[in-house]
């Protein structure tokens, strides 16, 4: 297993916790790429800098997947040298999200002000 993080606004966490917290949302149309990320540094970065400005409010979520399935997603560095992440197809989400081991777990919270 492999664990990742994905920075997430109020509305996405709500989306989740619909789920059971077993898996995440389908992407809107010009969200054509699901982006979770290696490190909880990155993900507290991405929810305090962007969720917060945008939404009041961020979280950052952990989870584990299989690591045999992960192959398949390039690591993408896209910027300083924790800033690393995986681009998941839509269309690939529903199979990513079977590949979700247990839970997903709310690890951090950020808030405007």
């Amino acid at each position: 297993m492999t664990l990742l993080y994905r920075p997430v606004g109020p509305h996405e966490l709500a989306l989740i916790e619909e789920s059971g917290w077993t898996r995440f949302p389908p992407r809107k149309p010009e969200q054509p790429i699901f982006y979770p990320v290696l490190n909880e540094e990155y993900a507290a970065w991405i929810s305090r800098h962007w969720n917060v400005r945008d939404h009041g409010s961020g979280y950052v979520t952990r989870f584990a997947v299989d690591a045999e399935f992960l192959k398949r997603y390039p690591v993408r560095r896209v910027g300083a040298g924790h800033a690393e992440e995986l681009w998941v197809p839509a269309e690939e989400l529903e199979q990513f999200n079977q590949m979700i081991v247990g839970k997903i777990e709310v690890i951090a919270e950020f808030h405007a002000g």
